[in-house]
């Protein structure tokens, strides 16, 4: 253990964490997404919810302020669902960490799962909110 690491953050996460780049994107996924056969590198976080998990990475997580969209959210595929209560969670702790807000972009379905597969890695939580997958793209530390 280490100081000022909060224990739900693994060794192995911590590890992923540090080791992607400005430009490299972290998808942290339900309980129902399809982790294993979509990403390069799967770490498990069985048992936690996404919120709780998501506080925690940005306390060290810089998000990408050269891109227009640095955190994006997988769409319900029905077009006249509402948005899932997740989301307004979603939107709070980014904002505390990044102190603005930071906008979640939609994206749809399969597109997300193709966006999915190009990440560095995926955390499989046992996260049970439908449409709580999130896609966060990492900026750099400025000193």
């Amino acid at each position: 253990m280490l100081k000022n690491i909060p224990p739900i953050i693994s060794p192995e996460l911590m590890s992923i964490l540090m080791r992607m780049g400005h430009g490299d994107e972290i998808v942290l996924a339900d309980g129902n997404f399809p982790a294993e056969s979509c990403a390069q590198r799967v770490v498990r976080a069985d048992g936690h919810g996404v919120i709780p998990l998501l506080d925690a990475i940005m306390q060290f997580f810089p998000l990408d302020t050269f891109v227009d969209h640095p955190a994006s959210v997988m769409q319900p595929v029905n077009d006249d669902a509402m948005e899932p209560p997740i989301w307004s969670d979603y939107r709070r702790v980014l904002a505390a960490h990044e102190g603005h807000e930071v906008e979640l972009r939609p994206i749809e379905r399969f597109r997300f799962y193709d966006f999915a597969k190009s990440a560095y890695a995926i955390v499989a939580t046992g996260e049970t909110a439908i449409y709580a997958n999130l896609i966060l793209k990492k900026g750099v530390v400025m000193a």
